[in-house]
């Protein structure tokens, strides 16, 4: 294919979805299917409004516009590399964050819980003081939880620096560096001696049958981001363990584990795990309260 072969932005989505399921592509960084991933992608290289396909679809392209499309395209469909690593960008709801081959690609179920402010767990949000964000990557979470929690100090611990850099370039876009300390730690062990009222994380969790499974986009990311162990629970039993130590009287902690229920539950067996709703059901994420954790 040569840029010749095209004259407009339809003559492209037509060619990119036909490539990208040829090609059987995973969709699971910000699309389902292949019309939205490459409408993304083309309006994205061309510089367009993202939610503004129709007026553009029979605009006529210039030669260079079109083959800067293509190369993104085929980077797609040939090298299976994700959307966002080829656009280094990431949406969680409205918000957008930078992102790159450092980070996995922002997908959270808990993201969709934070507008809420968890309710009805968290009884006062403006009451909430402190929270802690663990395996925090792209910083993603903390961002957010600062919007919500407007009187909060959010600590976010990853034990990436590579992570961090980009988490730091996050925070800095939203100017929450007053607001959101970042701390390389492994887990707990550089975090401040201090009480947190809400610990939340999405920490790496895929079993290792299901990494040795995943899709090409999947490999293309940190695996130290995504890598649990044999059944997904070593970082998150550490998590659980250390929590009650730094939670106040009345803090939660806040954990999401995926499609891993069934390890979660076996892990934490003498626990009465809470499960929270969101749009994939209630298998997701956990709640544990810092009483039944001192318990």
């Amino acid at each position: 294919m040569t840029p010749n072969d095209f004259s407009t932005i339809r003559d492209l989505l037509r060619y990119a979805v036909t490539r990208f399921n040829g090609a059987k592509l995973f969709f699971g960084h910000g699309s389902d299917n292949a019309f939205d991933e490459a409408a993304y992608l083309i309006l994205h290289t061309l510089g367009l409004p993202l939610d503004k396909l129709t007026p553009f679809l029979d605009a006529r392209l210039l030669p260079e516009e079109t083959a800067a499309v293509l190369k993104v395209i085929e980077r797609r469909a040939a090298d299976r590399v994700p959307a966002a690593y080829l656009t280094n960008e990431a949406w969680l709801g409205n918000y957008r964050f930078y992102v790159d081959e450092r980070v996995i690609v922002p997908r959270s179920f808990i993201a969709e819980l934070i507008p809420e402010r968890f309710t009805p767990w968290v009884d006062d949000p403006d009451a909430i003081g402190n929270i802690l964000e663990l395996c925090t990557g792209s910083g993603c979470l903390p961002i957010m939880l600062a919007d919500a929690f407007p009187n909060a100090q959010v600590d976010a611990v990853d034990i990436s620096p590579d992570a961090l850099a980009v988490a730091r370039r996050n925070v800095d876009d939203y100017e929450l560096q007053d607001r959101i300390k970042l701390i390389e730690s492994d887990l707990y062990a550089e975090v401040p001696q201090k009480k947190y009222d809400l610990i939340v994380t999405n920490p790496p969790y895929v079993n290792s049958t299901s990494m040795g499974k995943l899709p090409p986009e999947y490999r293309c990311e940190p695996q130290l981001a995504l890598a649990g162990g044999s059944d997904g629970m070593d970082l998150v039993r550490r998590i659980v363990a250390g929590a009650a130590e730094r939670l106040t009287e009345n803090g939660l902690l806040i954990v999401e584990i995926g499609n891993e229920r069934p390890f979660a539950e076996a892990a934490f067996a003498d626990l009465e795990l809470t499960w929270l709703s969101t749009s994939a059901g209630d298998d997701m994420v956990f709640l544990l309260t810092a009483d039944q954790l001192q318990r």
